[in-house]
């Protein structure tokens, strides 16, 4: 079993910050790439950021500039800081992670998510 928990979204105005983490516990061997994506009201759920195990990132062109992601690899934690929100930014936050478990299993984990919300 692996759990991701996500934690930090809230409501704030537009041009705030925030950042989130998400945490992997359970039985985890190793994780390769971990991500955020979001999902808005009425919208399909979409990629915000991704890295590799390595630190190679990857953004969508909306945030680019205004998000950063990092990861604590000691941690199984990945972080998403957001800088200068939008009201476009307002959706729920959901952690992704590619975890090898201590049996050798390879999974795609999800986390339950945590809702942003931006203020005009």
């Amino acid at each position: 079993q692996v759990q991701l928990v996500e934690s930090g979204g809230r409501l704030v105005q537009a041009g705030a910050s925030l950042r989130l983490s998400c945490a992997a516990s359970g039985s985890i061997r190793s994780i390769n790439t971990m991500g955020w994506y979001r999902q808005a009201p009425g919208k399909e759920r979409e990629l915000v950021a991704t890295i590799t195990s390595g630190a190679n990132t990857n953004y969508v062109n909306s945030v680019k500039g205004r998000f950063t992601i990092s990861r604590d690899n000691a941690q199984n934690t990945v972080y998403l800081q957001m800088n200068s929100l939008k009201p476009e930014d307002t959706a729920v936050y959901y952690c992704n992670a590619e975890v090898l478990t201590r049996q050798y299993y390879g999974m795609t984990c999800w986390g339950k998510g945590t809702l942003v919300t931006v203020s005009s």
